[in-house]
């Protein structure tokens, strides 16, 4: 996926000038050799600087980070340090290239002389994140952040994992084609957020859109399309008649998403599908939204901005395809009883069924096969409601999040781990049962109280720490998480029973 950011860590030893640098150079080699087996030499770089209680110290370590093309820091204690130094060189990076800031500290080694050759970078951590506050500077400080080489290096590649979302968020376009559907105001969030994200949006008409769309109706390019719809589907799974049409539309839209980019390294769609899509256009789009996800173009529906952009965030977390679903429709008894109750360790209400039109990818998806947009088509001819994508969603581990613009333009988010299910839902379009530990009360106290819409982006694994982490990073607050059965929601009545 060329839609996702690489990163390569500058790591700096520090050492304060009334201890012994050689003990943090000894250390930072004791760490690079820990990390052979958790990164790529491409991923990481070891300064050969150690910055020993100097700002000429600082300014050329910083020069060799950026020399060896590294986007993202990580200050190293290797005994106390130099506390304004070190807190220098974070600010400067910071500022330019702009990249994530890490800090972390060495551990005392077994069978250390605690006479010569101890280190104190737990005592000067505390001063190290005192500096970095007074000059306000953000940097990622893990849970246990001092650390022996072999736990340091696996610090390391989970740096690695959310720095990619919060360097790529400073160089993504989000590019939509609205406006935003009437009568639809979840997705009529304010744009400020993306621009505090550092996040440039690129907001288009669906006249735009369609007149780039009729400007590729001879494009030499559509058979090539149609063929490989055709092998993804497999023969039987198609709709025939509307393959040149969705194959036009693919390639109008990645052919605005790649000469549009501009500045921009990374890029995001989000586009309308209703409710003059279908009859100006002649199809409904949700298949064509599914194979960009597949390609690494996140693109979602009805202009939700916040959607594409959750979307993009779990692709760059997992290195895999997301989706946008409603959290949409509870699980009926007959199936809970006949399919679920005893089988697995789940409530009623800790079930609900993950829906949208069509939009996921054939990839995660059981008997994925090309269909018509059902709820549509009770209202408009159904030859315009084709190009739906369906099937039940895969089952295993999912993580459901939404990152928000709100009314008065703060950002909040909420993040929850589960699964789907193995179970036949009965239903239309892409599908599937969620189980999420505490969920009805999670709808109730989260994403009904703090006014979330209904959509939800969906990674097909556990990555709640990892975003957790991004979104502290960010500055988000709060963070919501469906909580435990002790574990009471603020704003739950206390005395319900």
């Amino acid at each position: 996926m060329d839609n996702i950011p690489h990163i390569k860590i500058g790591v700096v030893a520090v050492s304060r000038d009334c201890f012994p640098a050689s003990l943090a150079r000894t250390r930072l080699e004791a760490l690079k050799q820990a990390c052979a087996g958790q990164l790529k030499d491409e991923d990481v770089y070891f300064c050969p600087t150690i910055i020993v209680e100097s700002e000429s110290d600082m300014l050329s370590a910083y020069s060799q980070c950026l020399k060896a093309g590294c986007n993202a820091l990580c200050v190293y204690l290797g005994n106390f340090g130099p506390e304004i130094a070190e807190a220098l060189l974070a600010k400067h990076w910071a500022e330019f290239p702009g990249g994530p800031v890490m800090v972390m500290a060495a551990a005392e080694e077994e069978n250390n002389d605690l006479h010569d050759q101890r280190g104190d970078a737990y005592c000067g951590l505390l001063n190290a994140s005192y500096n970095l506050n007074i000059r306000g500077v953000k940097a990622y400080i893990p849970a246990s952040p001092v650390v022996l080489p072999e736990e340091g290096a696996k610090e390391l590649a989970y740096f690695h994992k959310i720095a990619k979302v919060i360097y790529g968020l400073k160089h993504l376009k989000l590019i939509s084609f609205g406006p935003r559907p009437n009568n639809f105001l979840a997705c009529n969030a304010p744009i400020k957020g993306f621009f505090d994200l550092g996040i440039e949006v690129e907001e288009n008409s669906e006249l735009d859109l369609f007149k780039s769309y009729k400007e590729h109706q001879l494009d030499s390019r559509i058979p090539l399309v149609i063929e490989e719809m055709k092998k993804e589907l497999g023969e039987g799974n198609y709709l025939e008649s509307v393959l040149p049409k969705l194959a036009q539309y693919e390639l109008t839209l990645l052919d605005w998403a790649k000469s549009h980019k501009g500045e921009r390294d990374y890029v995001v769609l989000s586009t309308k599908c209703w409710p003059a899509f279908q009859t100006e256009f002649g199809f409904v789009p949700c298949y064509v939204n599914s194979r960009l996800a597949g390609k690494g173009y996140p693109v979602s529906c009805e202009v939700d901005l916040y959607g594409a952009l959750s979307e993009w965030i779990g692709m760059v977390l997992t290195e895999d395809i997301p989706t946008l679903l409603d959290i949409n429709n509870t699980v009926p008894s007959s199936i809970y009883e006949s399919d679920i109750k005893g089988k697995f360790p789940y409530k009623p209400s800790d079930l609900f069924m993950g829906f949208h039109c069509g939009n996921t990818c054939s990839s995660k998806l059981c008997h994925p096969h090309m269909a018509n947009q059902r709820i549509m088509a009770r209202t408009l001819p159904e030859e315009v409601t084709n190009g739906t994508i369906e099937g039940n969603i895969v089952p295993g581990k999912v993580t459901i999040f939404r990152l928000q613009g709100h009314a008065d333009a703060s950002l909040g988010s909420y993040v929850a781990e589960g699964e789907v299910l193995p179970v036949a839902t009965r239903s239309f379009g892409s599908i599937g049962i969620f189980a999420i530990q505490g969920m009805g009360r999670f709808y109730r106290y989260e994403l009904i109280e703090k006014h979330f819409p209904h959509h939800a982006a969906v990674a097909f694994d556990h990555i709640g720490k990892e975003l957790y982490d991004v979104l502290a990073y960010l500055g988000i607050n709060p963070i919501g998480y469906n909580h435990g059965p002790n574990d009471r929601y603020p704003e739950e009545n206390p005395f319900a029973k």
